[in-house]
């Protein structure tokens, strides 16, 4: 039913659905009602007895039998006739169900189905019965036990369940599509799509599913297909309720009027052999139930909310006089229910009264139930009571079975020695929150236990020994955080702590003593930080994607590839993959695939990180190859293999891509053959549970030759036939890409068996050698990659939890078979190297990467990768040739040992995607990076915007004679935009931390010449489109107004954003130095990675240490008597300024050679500018953009 649509006085009943929470009974319940009925403390009904005795019943007329209370206070919500045993069910909007027995309405049973929501929908099966709420499908036994608990998406808002056979469950609601659930798996086997939205009411003939939807239509689906086959719009306003009998379907509902919606009183009738409308019934009640009471005649029973019923013939016309009255409790009648024998009527109201109406004074509610079974009487009562004050009672009065054995009474007394239990370990978040006065501590109650109960452990030597358990019960070691108890610190989320200076005071050095770039994860959708690492640490796709440069606005490839160049430049310092995050959430199949993250997720750890990084993985070879299908860079591939190299086909490809053969076999004997290409291979694990020792190379081996039974069309035969399909590999790739699939505990529970295996397989391998810790220290971490240190003996720690091999070797068979096997060092030694046995189709493939999903319900969990860097890589960071095992935890980079980059505790660090390379790989590939940037970019191009005219033009673009050289001055302002607001909480000592800086967009660039004939004429003035929502334009700050940056009606000259990044990027690479105020942030939220001696920034040419920063307008007003930014700001103004400051700033310092005389002139200024309290004389006006909170880590007043 659609609840949306009943009477609006409902909602002064709101109160009363949360009554049982108070005890007090509610104001609204009739007092003759409480008649006899025993409370208990609280105020809530022990026992439903009847409210009123029963009525004498007049043979085949419905009258009232009884009446009960179901839950006080609390609307009733769904009630059902029990289909196999003599009980009614009430479901209330509390998320409560009772069940009553026989006429006389006995209780039989009452639990707690859901916390929060309402039971929507009620459906009885042999064994239990099924309950559904908003988003939640429970399976329970006819006392309470729980059979299966199946929770949908929380988007979800189920209304209606349909039991189509004895083991097939659609469920559906107000979202476009409904769900197919199979009983007996307990999964979902088909999700049909609803094209109109907002099932409520389903039913079911031997023709077809109907469906009731809120828009006021019902339509008709294939059995077999559930396509529509039909469409009633029954009504313009909502749906009410219909059913179906015969060749008949009648439906009540609510039409549109002038003031909104009206309970419409003419039932639509509708013939199901023509499929089309009979004449409307027009009854006298607002009908908001109907249903079908077929017993000598086809009669329709229509409700109203206030509890009028009618009985009336569906082609007939509608007598007043068959009009009869339920008295509700409450003001409205909630639901309505007729038996399967059609001899018993049951309404709920909204006081959580359940009324039965019959037509004999002994009804039954199905023509043949089953026996129901009740609880065991207790038997204790039927023995006489003994006395245990007299002596001589003789004891065999007690029933006692006649036994040999000793009995429990004979323990003994050694046994019986009193043991205090242990005092529990203080929760870690007291300690972490305490606060200690003198030496008594304060902490607030985290209500983590219940009060006063402690849980009970019968082995508490099991968590004695535990390391990871122990809890320090002291305030020192409070920043350890103890609680995560199983996770290592280094593997935990890590997150960025703002300050009022921002990110300036924040040491990323902490967690990066390496010169590698890591990646900051406050943006959104960032939680593929780990997988851009894993790409750029691959030699030949780092190369071949900063290669790459095309015309496209929102190019992964391209975004990519100016990421790379970011990490390239960086020392150490974190980058941001704003810009490639940005054209990623762009990309419609991003948003198809689930891959764009809410804000609010993402922060909570709601979706599930393992899935949704699998899925990336598979999208952004697919896209980076797309893209670069188009444009190829010539000659990049210079392998022998010269026909695998085919005209349409990308780099990716040629790296990933894995050409096969599909055989489908049927049973007819027709055999057909189709070849095809993947880019990654997905982990498929035998069904078999033993503990038998299976090779994680078996297994791979079983998922790239996949063979499964599968239905499917046979030309042959020209039906669907059972048929073997097989997968046959043609051609290996260079770079073997494996998603895990551990996606449940069957497969945690296969990983952690196999480790186990391979453990003890290890201990017996190497006996007496293995010691229980590392021998060697880890003092110099540069070593640890060494050959020496690989052919040292292993010790237990590194071989528990291992069952992945550091290498593979594949070999291709003459009859288009696989071989795959592990391979270790002593292989080769036996063997040979890889390189002599690549000629005889043999490879050998080694673990470049692992990214692991970290399992931490504190904080939602994480992603990290780990990654085995090259010596390229070394080389041009650190000037040492050597490979290392590294840890990227998105800004964390920590070099760890080997054997951690294959080692999986299931409990916390489950494997997502695996990185296989061939050996030798790089020597295949043309490894030169040539800038695909050319000077064109900074020539005249034309305006996005439609209406911009030359006479608004701003700027002067570049002649090819003016082209910027080394060294060259160019000033450079850029103005932004909100897209985000800052997220912020205030401290109790009311300081306010920042948990989210505010998302930032850049608006408008300006670059002006620095030196020639037309110095301090801007050369670039963009406006920067964006497709994103703008939360706030800061006009007071950047001059940026609504509209400006739309391409329909701006005027000025509208860029995309590439274009605008193209032309700095190439002024950067040709070596020019930019001059401006607060760069540093521009250069951030512009996403560019610029080299310092690149930069001349005013903010600290003019700065004191251990001072304030200076505004550019003050500093304008002090050296050059110039009074900008009055009004608003102009970037043109800004970067000329700055220009000007930067040529006194020459001249004061004698080019830097006088440092103690400008050191006097910086005195000077600071004085003065206390004295006026850094503001500038009339025109009072605005401070610069960067001296406003969202820009408050360069320029804080």
């Amino acid at each position: 039913m659609n609840f949306e649509s009943l009477d609006p006085g409902l909602a002064e009943y709101a109160p009363a659905m949360h009554s049982a929470l108070d005890p007090v009974l509610d104001a609204h319940l009739n007092p003759s009602l409480l008649q006899n009925v025993e409370l208990d403390p609280e105020g809530v009904a022990l026992e439903a007895l009847p409210v009123q005795e029963s009525v004498h019943i007049m043979e085949g007329v419905y009258s009232e039998l009884h009446s009960v209370v179901a839950e006080v206070g609390v609307p009733v919500s769904v009630s059902h006739f029990d289909l196999h045993e003599e009980m009614l069910w009430v479901g209330s909007h509390g998320g409560h169900a009772t069940s009553f027995f026989g006429p006389a309405l006995e209780r039989y049973s009452s639990f707690q189905v859901n916390g929060s929501d309402d039971i929507r929908q009620i459906q009885s099966l042999e064994n239990g019965i099924l309950f559904l709420t908003k988003n939640n499908l429970k399976y329970m036994t006819r006392g309470g036990l729980i059979i299966f608990d199946y929770l949908l998406d929380e988007s979800e808002d189920m209304h209606s369940l349909l039991l189509t056979d004895s083991s097939t469950l659609l469920v559906g609601g107000l979202q476009n599509h409904i769900l197919e659930i199979d009983l007996n798996t307990v999964q979902e086997t088909q999700k049909y799509a609803v094209e109109t939205p907002g099932v409520t009411i389903m039913r079911q003939t031997n023709r077809f599913f109907f469906c009731g939807h809120t828009s006021g239509k019902v339509s008709l689906r294939d059995l077999r297909t559930f396509k529509v086959e039909h469409e009633f719009d029954a009504f313009s306003g909502s749906l009410s309720d219909f059913d179906v009998h015969g060749n008949l379907l009648a439906a009540c509902g609510f039409s549109s009027r002038l003031t909104g919606l009206a309970c419409d009183r003419f039932l639509k009738v509708y013939d199901l052999r023509m499929m089309r409308a009979i004449t409307p019934l027009q009854v006298h009640v607002d009908p908001a139930f109907l249903r079908f009471i077929p017993t000598y005649t086809s009669r329709l029973a229509i409700i109203s909310q206030s509890g009028q019923c009618q009985f009336c013939e569906p082609t007939g016309l509608a007598n007043p006089a068959d009009i009869f009255h339920v008295n509700p409790v409450g003001p409205l009648l909630m639901t309505f229910d007729v038996s399967a024998s059609k001899q018993a009527l049951a309404f709920g109201d909204s006081e959580g009264c359940v009324h039965l109406w019959t037509d004999s004074p002994e009804p039954s509610f199905n023509p043949y139930s089953r026996e129901t079974e009740f609880a065991l009487p207790c038997l204790v009562d039927s023995l006489p009571p003994l006395d245990w004050s007299q002596d001589l009672l003789p004891l065999s009065l007690i029933p006692v079975p006649l036994t040999t054995d000793t009995l429990l009474s004979d323990w003994p007394a050694a046994n019986s020695a009193p043991a205090p239990r242990r005092a529990p370990p203080v929760d870690a978040e007291i300690l972490r929150t305490m606060k200690k006065v003198g030496f008594i501590g304060y902490a607030p109650n985290p209500r983590t236990r219940l009060r006063n109960q402690i849980p009970y452990r019968l082995k508490e030597s099991d968590s004695e020994f535990d390391s990871f358990s122990q809890v320090t019960e002291s305030p020192i070691g409070r920043e350890e955080e103890p609680h995560l108890h199983m996770v290592s610190k280094k593997y935990r989320k890590v997150t960025i702590k703002y300050s009022k200076l921002g990110l300036e005071d924040f040491d990323f050095k902490h967690y990066n003593k390496t010169l590698f770039a890591g990646l900051e994860p406050h943006i959104p959708n960032a939680y593929c930080n780990c997988m851009i690492q894993v790409l750029y640490f691959l030699e030949p796709v780092r190369c071949l994607i900063q290669n790459h440069l095309c015309q496209k606005e929102f190019c992964l490839a391209c975004e990519l590839g100016f990421l790379f160049h970011m990490l390239d430049l960086s020392r150490g310092d974190p980058c941001q993959g704003s810009n490639f995050l940005r054209a990623f959430r762009t990309i419609p199949e991003a948003s198809a695939l689930g891959l764009i993250l809410a804000d609010s997720d993402e922060a909570s750890g709601k979706g599930n990180l393992a899935r949704l990084i699998q899925r990336w993985n598979r999208f952004i070879l697919t896209q980076l190859h797309q893209d670069m299908q188009e444009l190829e860079v010539p000659q990049a591939y210079r392998g022998a293999g010269g026909s695998f190299c085919s005209s349409g086909d990308s780099v990716i490809g040629q790296l990933f891509s894995c050409e096969m053969e599909n055989c489908s076999l049927c049973r007819c004997g027709s055999e057909t053959v189709r070849a095809s290409s993947t880019l990654l291979f997905t982990l498929s694990y035998p069904e078999d549970k033993t503990g038998k020792n299976c090779d994680f190379a078996q297994v791979l081996k079983r998922s790239i030759c996949l063979e499964q039974n599968t239905q499917a069309w046979c030309d042959n035969c020209e039906k669907y036939q059972p048929t073997i399909q097989t997968r046959n590999i043609r051609h290996l790739p260079d770079i073997l890409v494996i998603n895990c699939e551990v996606n449940s505990l069957k497969e945690a529970d296969f990983w952690r068996m196999q480790a186990e295996v391979a453990f003890k397989m290890a201990i017996k391998k190497h006996g007496g050698e293995i010691s229980k810790s590392k021998e060697f220290a880890l003092a110099d971490w540069k070593e640890l990659g060494s050959p020496e240190g690989m052919l040292m003996c292993p010790s237990i720690e590194e071989l528990k939890n291992v069952w992945l091999p550091f290498s593979l070797r594949m070999k291709m068979t003459k009859n288009k078979g696989l071989d795959v096997c592990n391979w270790t060092d002593g292989d080769e030694m036996q063997w040979g190297p890889a390189r002599a046995e690549e000629e005889h189709g043999v490879y050998v493939y080694d673990l470049m990467a692992t990214v692991v999903h970290i399992l931490d319900s504190r904080t939602g969990g994480s992603l990290v990768a780990h990654i085995k860097v090259g010596e390229t890589y070394h080389q041009r960071k650190e000037g040492v040739t050597h490979q290392q095992w590294y840890l990227f935890n998105d800004f964390l980079i920590e070099p760890i040992d080997k054997h951690e980059a294959v080692q999986f505790d299931m409990n916390w660090k489950v494997p997502a995607i695996l990185y296989y390379i061939k050996r030798n790989l790089n020597s295949k590939y043309n490894l030169n990076i040539k800038n695909p940037i050319e000077a064109s970019v900074l020539l005249a191009e034309a305006s996005l915007a439609r209406k911009q005219r030359k006479t608004h033009t701003t700027f002067i673009p570049l002649m090819p004679n003016e082209m910027p050289q080394v060294g060259d001055l160019v000033g450079l302002d850029a103005e932004f935009v909100t897209l985000n607001e800052e997220e912020a909480e205030l401290r109790s000592d009311g300081t306010k931390s920042t948990i989210k800086p505010s998302q930032m967009s850049v608006a408008r660039i300006t670059c002006v010449r620095g030196q020639g004939p037309n110095e301090g004429i801007p050369f670039i003035d963009d406006y920067i489109s964006t497709q994103e929502q703008v939360v706030d334009y800061l006009t007071q700050y950047s001059g940026i107004k609504p509209g400006d940056l739309d391409a329909k009606i701006s005027s000025k000259h509208l860029t995309t954003l590439k274009s605008t990044y193209l032309k700095l990027r190439f002024l950067i690479d040709i070596g020019v130095k930019f001059v401006g105020h607060g760069l540093q942030k521009d250069f951030r939220v512009i996403n560019l990675m610029v080299p310092k001696d690149q930069v001349l920034d005013t903010v600290y040419l003019f700065h004191m240490p251990r001072k304030r920063m200076i505004s550019l307008r003050f500093l304008a007003w002090y050296f050059l008597d110039l009074k900008i930014q009055g009004e608003t700001h102009d970037s043109i103004e800004d970067a000329r300024t700055a220009l000007q400051l930067y040529r006194k700033y020459l001249e004061l310092s004698k080019n830097g050679t006088e440092p103690e005389s400008f050191h006097k002139v910086l005195k000077g200024l600071y004085e003065k500018g206390r004295k006026m309290d850094w503001k500038v004389p009339e025109p009072e006006g605005q401070t610069s953009p960067k001296n406003a909170a969202v820009f408050s880590s360069v320029l804080p007043l």
